[in-house]
Protein backbone atom coordinates (compact mmCIF):
# COMPACT_ATOMS: atom_id res chain seq x y z
CA UNK A 1 0.00 0.00 0.00
CA UNK A 2 1.34 3.27 -0.74
CA UNK A 3 -0.09 6.67 -0.23
CA UNK A 4 0.03 9.99 -1.70
CA UNK A 5 -0.94 13.63 -0.42
CA UNK A 6 -1.17 16.13 -2.71
CA UNK A 7 -1.15 19.67 -1.03
CA UNK A 8 -2.73 22.25 -2.52
CA UNK A 9 -6.47 21.89 -4.65
CA UNK A 10 -5.48 24.16 -7.78
CA UNK A 11 -5.63 22.96 -11.15
CA UNK A 12 -2.12 21.35 -10.63
CA UNK A 13 -3.09 19.67 -7.52
CA UNK A 14 -5.74 18.34 -8.93
CA UNK A 15 -4.51 17.33 -12.18
CA UNK A 16 -1.46 15.87 -10.16
CA UNK A 17 -4.25 13.28 -8.45
CA UNK A 18 -5.57 12.71 -11.59
CA UNK A 19 -2.03 11.38 -13.09
CA UNK A 20 -2.16 8.78 -10.09
CA UNK A 21 -5.14 6.84 -10.93
CA UNK A 22 -4.56 3.95 -13.18
CA UNK A 23 -5.25 3.54 -16.33
CA UNK A 24 -8.72 1.86 -15.69
CA UNK A 25 -9.23 5.46 -14.04
CA UNK A 26 -9.46 4.40 -10.36
CA UNK A 27 -6.96 4.57 -7.49
CA UNK A 28 -4.94 1.32 -7.48
CA UNK A 29 -5.86 -1.65 -4.86
CA UNK A 30 -4.79 -0.88 -1.71
CA UNK A 31 -3.18 2.93 -2.47
CA UNK A 32 -4.49 6.02 -1.36
CA UNK A 33 -4.69 9.46 -2.75
CA UNK A 34 -5.77 12.34 -0.05
CA UNK A 35 -5.56 16.42 -1.71
CA UNK A 36 -5.64 18.91 0.48
CA UNK A 37 -6.82 22.44 -0.21
CA UNK A 38 -6.79 25.24 2.29
CA UNK A 39 -9.51 27.59 1.00
CA UNK A 40 -13.55 26.07 1.12
CA UNK A 41 -13.51 24.87 -2.71
CA UNK A 42 -11.37 23.48 -5.17
CA UNK A 43 -10.01 25.37 -8.54
CA UNK A 44 -7.56 27.99 -7.44
CA UNK A 45 -7.65 31.01 -9.69
CA UNK A 46 -9.90 28.94 -11.84
CA UNK A 47 -13.17 30.47 -9.55
CA UNK A 48 -16.92 31.50 -10.35
CA UNK A 49 -19.32 33.73 -8.66
CA UNK A 50 -22.42 34.87 -9.37
CA UNK A 51 -22.42 38.35 -11.04
CA UNK A 52 -26.46 39.93 -11.97
CA UNK A 53 -27.78 36.48 -10.94
CA UNK A 54 -25.69 34.37 -12.76
CA UNK A 55 -22.77 32.19 -12.58
CA UNK A 56 -19.72 33.65 -13.97
CA UNK A 57 -15.75 33.06 -13.96
CA UNK A 58 -13.70 35.71 -11.84
CA UNK A 59 -10.55 34.11 -12.19
CA UNK A 60 -9.15 32.55 -15.08
CA UNK A 61 -11.54 32.50 -18.53
CA UNK A 62 -8.98 30.93 -20.78
CA UNK A 63 -6.15 28.58 -21.86
CA UNK A 64 -3.99 27.60 -24.74
CA UNK A 65 -6.04 25.05 -26.69
CA UNK A 66 -2.73 24.65 -29.29
CA UNK A 67 -0.93 22.78 -25.98
CA UNK A 68 -2.91 19.26 -25.16
CA UNK A 69 -3.01 18.65 -21.46
CA UNK A 70 -6.14 21.39 -20.85
CA UNK A 71 -8.22 20.26 -23.45
CA UNK A 72 -6.97 17.00 -22.35
CA UNK A 73 -8.20 17.23 -18.66
CA UNK A 74 -11.29 18.81 -19.53
CA UNK A 75 -12.45 15.90 -21.65
CA UNK A 76 -11.76 13.37 -18.81
CA UNK A 77 -13.38 15.56 -16.48
CA UNK A 78 -16.52 14.71 -18.68
CA UNK A 79 -16.90 18.58 -20.22
CA UNK A 80 -14.88 17.70 -23.39
CA UNK A 81 -18.29 18.89 -25.48
CA UNK A 82 -18.77 21.96 -23.31
CA UNK A 83 -14.80 23.26 -24.82
CA UNK A 84 -15.83 26.40 -26.50
CA UNK A 85 -13.53 29.03 -28.27
CA UNK A 86 -13.44 32.46 -28.50
CA UNK A 87 -15.27 34.64 -31.19
CA UNK A 88 -13.78 36.21 -33.93
CA UNK A 89 -13.91 39.48 -32.18
CA UNK A 90 -10.25 40.82 -32.08
CA UNK A 91 -8.35 42.25 -28.98
CA UNK A 92 -7.53 45.88 -29.04
CA UNK A 93 -4.58 48.05 -27.05
CA UNK A 94 -5.55 51.17 -26.18
CA UNK A 95 -2.10 53.25 -26.59
CA UNK A 96 -1.99 57.40 -26.08
CA UNK A 97 -5.42 57.46 -25.46
CA UNK A 98 -6.50 55.92 -28.56
CA UNK A 99 -8.33 51.98 -29.02
CA UNK A 100 -6.35 50.07 -31.84
CA UNK A 101 -6.69 46.94 -33.06
CA UNK A 102 -3.97 44.92 -31.77
CA UNK A 103 -1.52 43.81 -34.88
CA UNK A 104 -1.29 40.74 -36.57
CA UNK A 105 1.34 38.27 -36.37
CA UNK A 106 3.03 39.23 -33.33
CA UNK A 107 4.50 36.98 -30.90
CA UNK A 108 3.98 38.50 -27.47
CA UNK A 109 4.37 41.99 -28.83
CA UNK A 110 7.72 41.37 -31.17
CA UNK A 111 5.82 41.91 -35.03
CA UNK A 112 6.63 39.32 -37.63
CA UNK A 113 6.33 42.41 -39.72
CA UNK A 114 6.81 46.09 -37.78
CA UNK A 115 5.07 47.86 -40.82
CA UNK A 116 1.89 46.50 -39.37
CA UNK A 117 2.74 48.54 -35.72
CA UNK A 118 1.62 51.69 -37.44
CA UNK A 119 -0.97 53.24 -34.84
CA UNK A 120 0.05 51.71 -31.93
CA UNK A 121 3.81 52.99 -32.62
CA UNK A 122 4.16 56.08 -34.53
CA UNK A 123 6.44 56.39 -38.16
CA UNK A 124 9.59 57.05 -36.29
CA UNK A 125 9.05 54.10 -34.26
CA UNK A 126 7.77 51.79 -36.54
CA UNK A 127 11.14 53.14 -38.70
CA UNK A 128 13.67 51.68 -35.56
CA UNK A 129 12.00 48.40 -35.63
CA UNK A 130 12.28 48.23 -39.26
CA UNK A 131 15.63 48.87 -38.53
CA UNK A 132 16.30 45.93 -36.03
CA UNK A 133 19.91 45.97 -34.68
CA UNK A 134 21.59 42.79 -34.79
CA UNK A 135 23.84 43.17 -31.72
CA UNK A 136 25.93 39.81 -30.23
CA UNK A 137 24.06 38.01 -27.02
CA UNK A 138 26.41 35.93 -25.19
CA UNK A 139 24.09 35.51 -22.27
CA UNK A 140 22.49 32.81 -20.83
CA UNK A 141 19.28 34.87 -20.07
CA UNK A 142 18.53 38.76 -19.81
CA UNK A 143 15.25 40.78 -19.45
CA UNK A 144 12.74 40.67 -22.14
CA UNK A 145 12.72 44.48 -22.20
CA UNK A 146 16.89 44.56 -22.54
CA UNK A 147 16.03 41.81 -25.88
CA UNK A 148 12.99 43.57 -27.54
CA UNK A 149 14.08 47.24 -26.79
CA UNK A 150 17.96 46.93 -27.72
CA UNK A 151 16.80 45.48 -30.91
CA UNK A 152 13.51 47.15 -32.16
CA UNK A 153 13.24 50.21 -30.08
CA UNK A 154 11.80 51.15 -26.35
CA UNK A 155 7.67 51.66 -28.25
CA UNK A 156 7.80 48.16 -29.53
CA UNK A 157 8.50 47.12 -25.70
CA UNK A 158 6.47 49.96 -24.10
CA UNK A 159 3.27 49.96 -26.08
CA UNK A 160 2.87 46.10 -27.06
CA UNK A 161 5.12 43.54 -25.45
CA UNK A 162 4.40 45.15 -21.82
CA UNK A 163 0.70 45.24 -22.34
CA UNK A 164 0.79 41.04 -23.15
CA UNK A 165 3.34 40.22 -20.91
CA UNK A 166 0.75 42.36 -18.33
CA UNK A 167 -2.34 40.24 -19.13
CA UNK A 168 0.10 36.50 -18.88
CA UNK A 169 2.29 37.57 -15.83
CA UNK A 170 1.56 40.68 -13.91
CA UNK A 171 4.56 41.84 -14.74
CA UNK A 172 7.19 43.62 -16.09
CA UNK A 173 9.15 43.52 -19.20
CA UNK A 174 12.30 44.95 -17.44
CA UNK A 175 12.47 42.34 -14.88
CA UNK A 176 10.82 39.23 -16.70
CA UNK A 177 12.93 36.83 -17.99
CA UNK A 178 13.41 36.29 -21.77
CA UNK A 179 14.80 32.48 -21.42
CA UNK A 180 11.23 32.10 -19.63
CA UNK A 181 8.84 34.02 -21.16
CA UNK A 182 10.22 34.40 -25.03
CA UNK A 183 13.18 31.61 -24.85
CA UNK A 184 12.56 30.51 -28.94
CA UNK A 185 13.23 34.55 -29.47
CA UNK A 186 16.35 34.40 -27.04
CA UNK A 187 17.24 31.25 -28.96
CA UNK A 188 16.95 33.46 -32.51
CA UNK A 189 19.13 36.42 -30.74
CA UNK A 190 21.73 34.35 -29.81
CA UNK A 191 22.09 32.95 -33.12
CA UNK A 192 22.37 36.42 -34.28
CA UNK A 193 18.97 35.91 -36.22
CA UNK A 194 16.82 39.24 -36.09
CA UNK A 195 13.52 39.12 -33.86
CA UNK A 196 10.96 40.04 -36.78
CA UNK A 197 12.35 37.19 -39.08
CA UNK A 198 12.10 34.47 -35.63
CA UNK A 199 8.93 35.95 -35.02
CA UNK A 200 7.68 35.51 -38.71
CA UNK A 201 9.02 31.57 -38.72
CA UNK A 202 7.15 30.70 -35.47
CA UNK A 203 3.49 32.79 -36.09
CA UNK A 204 0.92 31.00 -38.85
CA UNK A 205 1.36 32.42 -42.53
CA UNK A 206 -0.10 35.67 -42.85
CA UNK A 207 -3.70 35.54 -44.29
CA UNK A 208 -6.28 37.85 -46.61
CA UNK A 209 -6.79 39.26 -43.04
CA UNK A 210 -9.31 36.33 -42.29
CA UNK A 211 -8.94 33.16 -40.35
CA UNK A 212 -9.05 29.87 -42.27
CA UNK A 213 -11.62 27.69 -40.58
CA UNK A 214 -8.41 25.43 -40.79
CA UNK A 215 -6.62 26.96 -38.69
CA UNK A 216 -6.42 25.80 -34.71
CA UNK A 217 -8.08 28.10 -32.23
CA UNK A 218 -5.10 29.51 -30.47
CA UNK A 219 -7.48 29.70 -26.89
CA UNK A 220 -9.82 27.26 -25.15
CA UNK A 221 -12.71 27.79 -22.39
CA UNK A 222 -15.77 26.09 -21.07
CA UNK A 223 -19.44 26.95 -22.23
CA UNK A 224 -20.75 28.00 -18.81
CA UNK A 225 -16.94 28.89 -16.99
CA UNK A 226 -13.98 27.50 -16.63
CA UNK A 227 -14.76 27.14 -12.75
CA UNK A 228 -17.16 24.24 -13.89
CA UNK A 229 -14.07 22.46 -14.39
CA UNK A 230 -12.45 21.67 -11.42
CA UNK A 231 -15.58 20.76 -9.91
CA UNK A 232 -16.11 18.49 -12.13
CA UNK A 233 -12.98 16.79 -12.02
CA UNK A 234 -12.79 16.94 -8.09
CA UNK A 235 -16.01 14.22 -8.63
CA UNK A 236 -14.39 12.36 -11.03
CA UNK A 237 -11.43 11.91 -8.37
CA UNK A 238 -13.58 11.11 -5.73
CA UNK A 239 -15.71 8.64 -7.99
CA UNK A 240 -12.22 7.15 -8.17
CA UNK A 241 -11.72 7.03 -4.85
CA UNK A 242 -9.26 10.16 -4.26
CA UNK A 243 -9.80 12.10 -0.91
CA UNK A 244 -10.38 15.35 -1.77
CA UNK A 245 -10.89 17.86 1.68
CA UNK A 246 -10.87 21.28 1.58
CA UNK A 247 -10.26 24.10 4.32
CA UNK A 248 -7.22 22.45 5.53
CA UNK A 249 -4.00 24.15 5.83
CA UNK A 250 -0.65 22.49 5.64
CA UNK A 251 1.58 24.62 8.18
CA UNK A 252 4.50 22.00 8.26
CA UNK A 253 5.77 19.27 6.71
CA UNK A 254 8.41 16.96 8.47
CA UNK A 255 10.20 13.80 6.93
CA UNK A 256 10.21 10.71 9.45
CA UNK A 257 12.77 7.90 10.09
CA UNK A 258 10.57 5.03 8.39
CA UNK A 259 11.32 7.42 4.83
CA UNK A 260 7.58 8.58 4.74
CA UNK A 261 6.11 12.24 6.19
CA UNK A 262 4.06 13.92 8.05
CA UNK A 263 1.98 16.81 7.42
CA UNK A 264 0.35 19.31 10.16
CA UNK A 265 -2.42 20.95 9.75
CA UNK A 266 -4.96 22.75 11.48
CA UNK A 267 -4.75 25.43 14.38
CA UNK A 268 -1.38 24.99 16.73
CA UNK A 269 -3.87 24.49 19.90
CA UNK A 270 -5.26 21.16 17.93
CA UNK A 271 -3.13 20.26 15.20
CA UNK A 272 -4.21 17.21 12.81
CA UNK A 273 -1.12 15.14 11.09
CA UNK A 274 -1.53 13.32 8.16
CA UNK A 275 0.79 10.78 7.14
CA UNK A 276 1.88 9.65 3.62
CA UNK A 277 4.85 7.51 1.66
CA UNK A 278 4.66 10.53 -0.79
CA UNK A 279 3.84 13.92 -0.80
CA UNK A 280 3.08 16.10 -3.99
CA UNK A 281 3.38 20.16 -3.29
CA UNK A 282 1.48 22.05 -5.55
CA UNK A 283 1.20 25.17 -3.91
CA UNK A 284 2.73 29.06 -4.88
CA UNK A 285 6.09 29.80 -3.89
CA UNK A 286 5.88 31.23 -0.66
CA UNK A 287 4.07 28.48 1.38
CA UNK A 288 5.91 25.61 -0.72
CA UNK A 289 8.98 27.07 0.34
CA UNK A 290 7.85 27.17 4.12
CA UNK A 291 6.66 23.82 3.56
CA UNK A 292 10.55 22.51 2.39
CA UNK A 293 12.46 24.67 4.81
CA UNK A 294 13.33 21.15 6.57
CA UNK A 295 12.98 18.25 3.93
CA UNK A 296 14.68 21.01 1.16
CA UNK A 297 17.04 24.09 2.35
CA UNK A 298 18.00 24.84 -0.36
CA UNK A 299 15.06 24.59 -2.48
CA UNK A 300 13.05 26.18 -0.08
CA UNK A 301 15.74 29.44 0.36
CA UNK A 302 15.32 29.13 -3.87
CA UNK A 303 11.19 29.66 -3.89
CA UNK A 304 11.52 32.01 -1.29
CA UNK A 305 13.54 34.49 -3.66
CA UNK A 306 10.42 34.09 -6.03
CA UNK A 307 8.45 37.47 -6.27
CA UNK A 308 4.71 37.37 -6.95
CA UNK A 309 2.05 39.71 -7.99
CA UNK A 310 -0.90 40.46 -6.78
CA UNK A 311 -3.98 41.31 -8.87
CA UNK A 312 -7.49 42.22 -8.89
CA UNK A 313 -10.36 41.01 -11.41
CA UNK A 314 -13.75 43.05 -11.55
CA UNK A 315 -16.21 42.00 -13.27
CA UNK A 316 -19.10 44.33 -14.39
CA UNK A 317 -22.80 43.79 -15.21
CA UNK A 318 -24.08 46.63 -17.32
CA UNK A 319 -27.57 47.27 -18.90
CA UNK A 320 -26.48 46.83 -22.46
CA UNK A 321 -28.92 49.57 -24.23
CA UNK A 322 -27.48 51.83 -22.06
CA UNK A 323 -23.98 51.04 -22.59
CA UNK A 324 -23.94 50.81 -26.28
CA UNK A 325 -21.97 49.08 -28.69
CA UNK A 326 -18.92 47.16 -28.17
CA UNK A 327 -15.78 46.51 -30.58
CA UNK A 328 -13.52 44.01 -30.55
CA UNK A 329 -12.88 41.24 -27.35
CA UNK A 330 -11.61 43.89 -25.61
CA UNK A 331 -8.34 46.28 -24.87
CA UNK A 332 -5.32 45.79 -23.72
CA UNK A 333 -3.10 48.77 -21.99
CA UNK A 334 0.20 50.38 -21.49
CA UNK A 335 1.55 50.93 -18.35
CA UNK A 336 3.55 53.43 -19.73
CA UNK A 337 0.19 55.51 -20.47
CA UNK A 338 -0.08 55.20 -15.88
CA UNK A 339 -3.90 53.82 -16.30
CA UNK A 340 -5.02 52.11 -13.24
CA UNK A 341 -6.83 49.58 -15.71
CA UNK A 342 -4.19 46.77 -17.36
CA UNK A 343 -6.85 44.97 -19.44
CA UNK A 344 -10.26 45.03 -20.21
CA UNK A 345 -12.03 41.80 -21.68
CA UNK A 346 -15.56 42.27 -23.09
CA UNK A 347 -16.98 38.82 -22.30
CA UNK A 348 -19.95 39.45 -24.15
CA UNK A 349 -18.48 39.55 -27.43
CA UNK A 350 -15.74 37.52 -26.54
CA UNK A 351 -16.84 34.58 -25.86
CA UNK A 352 -20.62 33.49 -27.44
CA UNK A 353 -22.09 31.91 -24.33
CA UNK A 354 -21.54 34.85 -22.31
CA UNK A 355 -23.32 36.75 -24.46
CA UNK A 356 -26.45 34.44 -24.18
CA UNK A 357 -25.99 34.43 -20.73
CA UNK A 358 -26.98 38.12 -20.39
CA UNK A 359 -29.73 37.91 -22.26
CA UNK A 360 -32.72 38.94 -20.22
CA UNK A 361 -30.87 39.00 -17.31
CA UNK A 362 -30.98 42.30 -16.40
CA UNK A 363 -34.11 44.02 -14.35
CA UNK A 364 -37.41 43.89 -15.88
CA UNK A 365 -36.07 41.27 -18.37
CA UNK A 366 -33.57 43.79 -20.01
CA UNK A 367 -30.14 42.41 -21.63
CA UNK A 368 -26.86 42.10 -19.50
CA UNK A 369 -23.42 42.95 -20.78
CA UNK A 370 -20.53 41.53 -18.95
CA UNK A 371 -17.30 43.37 -18.82
CA UNK A 372 -14.00 42.42 -16.98
CA UNK A 373 -11.98 44.61 -15.85
CA UNK A 374 -7.69 43.58 -14.39
CA UNK A 375 -5.82 45.85 -12.19
CA UNK A 376 -2.90 45.36 -10.54
CA UNK A 377 0.97 44.10 -11.81
CA UNK A 378 4.13 43.24 -9.98
CA UNK A 379 5.39 45.58 -7.03
CA UNK A 380 2.18 47.75 -7.37
CA UNK A 381 0.41 46.33 -4.68
CA UNK A 382 -0.65 49.73 -3.63
CA UNK A 383 -2.82 50.04 -6.71
CA UNK A 384 -5.21 47.59 -4.61
CA UNK A 385 -4.93 48.53 -1.71
CA UNK A 386 -8.13 50.66 -2.23
CA UNK A 387 -11.75 49.13 -0.84
CA UNK A 388 -13.72 47.45 -3.61
CA UNK A 389 -16.36 50.20 -4.05
CA UNK A 390 -13.47 52.73 -5.00
CA UNK A 391 -11.48 50.02 -7.46
CA UNK A 392 -15.22 49.79 -9.81
CA UNK A 393 -15.35 53.14 -9.76
CA UNK A 394 -11.97 53.84 -11.15
CA UNK A 395 -12.27 50.90 -13.31
CA UNK A 396 -15.42 52.68 -14.88
CA UNK A 397 -13.99 55.56 -15.47
CA UNK A 398 -10.97 54.14 -17.12
CA UNK A 399 -13.08 52.61 -19.67
CA UNK A 400 -15.59 55.04 -20.36
CA UNK A 401 -12.43 57.46 -21.56
CA UNK A 402 -11.24 53.82 -23.85
CA UNK A 403 -14.44 53.74 -24.83
CA UNK A 404 -15.40 57.42 -25.73
CA UNK A 405 -18.47 57.70 -23.13
CA UNK A 406 -19.43 57.47 -20.12
CA UNK A 407 -20.31 53.82 -18.96
CA UNK A 408 -23.53 52.99 -16.95
CA UNK A 409 -23.70 52.74 -13.41
CA UNK A 410 -23.46 48.56 -12.85
CA UNK A 411 -26.64 46.72 -11.94
CA UNK A 412 -24.00 44.41 -10.46
CA UNK A 413 -20.49 44.39 -9.86
CA UNK A 414 -18.17 41.67 -8.08
CA UNK A 415 -13.99 42.15 -7.33
CA UNK A 416 -11.56 39.48 -7.02
CA UNK A 417 -8.73 39.93 -5.41
CA UNK A 418 -5.85 37.29 -5.72
CA UNK A 419 -3.22 38.02 -3.51
CA UNK A 420 0.09 36.69 -4.62
CA UNK A 421 -1.67 35.27 -7.63
CA UNK A 422 1.01 34.94 -10.01
CA UNK A 423 4.99 34.16 -9.48
CA UNK A 424 7.58 36.29 -11.56
CA UNK A 425 10.17 34.76 -13.39
CA UNK A 426 12.88 37.10 -13.34
CA UNK A 427 15.65 36.57 -14.47
CA UNK A 428 17.76 33.34 -13.90
CA UNK A 429 14.57 31.62 -13.52
CA UNK A 430 14.92 28.63 -15.59
CA UNK A 431 18.17 27.90 -13.05
CA UNK A 432 16.26 28.32 -9.91
CA UNK A 433 14.28 25.87 -11.21
CA UNK A 434 16.58 23.32 -11.83
CA UNK A 435 17.92 23.94 -8.38
CA UNK A 436 14.76 23.72 -6.52
CA UNK A 437 14.31 20.59 -8.57
CA UNK A 438 17.49 18.72 -8.03
CA UNK A 439 17.34 19.66 -4.44
CA UNK A 440 13.82 18.12 -4.00
CA UNK A 441 14.67 15.14 -6.01
CA UNK A 442 17.38 14.19 -2.92
CA UNK A 443 14.36 13.45 -0.90
CA UNK A 444 12.85 10.20 -2.22
CA UNK A 445 8.86 10.50 -2.12
CA UNK A 446 8.76 14.24 -2.40
CA UNK A 447 7.99 16.24 -5.76
CA UNK A 448 6.91 19.50 -6.50
CA UNK A 449 4.29 21.40 -9.28
CA UNK A 450 2.43 24.58 -10.27
CA UNK A 451 2.44 28.03 -11.75
CA UNK A 452 6.06 28.30 -10.35
CA UNK A 453 7.80 26.22 -12.75
CA UNK A 454 7.31 25.71 -16.50
CA UNK A 455 4.52 28.43 -16.89
CA UNK A 456 2.20 30.18 -15.58
CA UNK A 457 -0.76 29.20 -17.87
CA UNK A 458 -3.25 25.73 -17.47
CA UNK A 459 -1.49 24.03 -19.58
CA UNK A 460 1.83 24.45 -18.44
CA UNK A 461 0.74 23.77 -14.96
CA UNK A 462 -0.80 20.70 -15.92
CA UNK A 463 2.48 19.29 -17.33
CA UNK A 464 4.32 20.45 -14.71
CA UNK A 465 1.98 17.86 -12.30
CA UNK A 466 2.21 15.02 -14.26
CA UNK A 467 6.05 15.71 -14.21
CA UNK A 468 5.93 15.73 -10.41
CA UNK A 469 3.91 12.11 -10.55
CA UNK A 470 6.43 11.03 -12.99
CA UNK A 471 9.12 12.07 -10.71
CA UNK A 472 7.91 10.33 -7.89
CA UNK A 473 7.70 6.99 -9.39
CA UNK A 474 11.51 7.69 -10.64
CA UNK A 475 12.07 7.89 -6.70
CA UNK A 476 10.36 4.85 -5.93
Amino acid sequence: MTSTLVIGGGISGLAAAQALLTEAGHVRDGDEVVVLEASDRVGGKLRGEEVAGQLVDTGAEAMLARRPEGTDLVARAGLGDDVVHPTGARAQVWSRGVVHLLPRRTLMGVPADPTMLDGPLTGPEVGRALAEVVEPLEEQDVSVGELVSSRMGPAVTERLVEPLLGGVYAGHARLLSARAALPALLRAAQDGQRLQDAASRLLPAATDGTQSSAAAPVFAGVRGGLHRWPRALAELLSDAGVRVETGVVARELRRLPDGGFEVVTGPRPSPTAYRADRVVLALPPAPAARLLADAAPEASRALAGVETASTAVLTLALDAAALGRLDGSGILVPPVDGRTIKAATFSATKWAWVGDLGRGAGDGGGDVVYLRASIGRHREEATLQRPDAELVQVALADLGEALGRPLPRPSDAHVQRWGGALPQYAVGHIDLVDRVRADVARVPGLAVCGATYDGVGIPACIASARRAVADLGQGQ
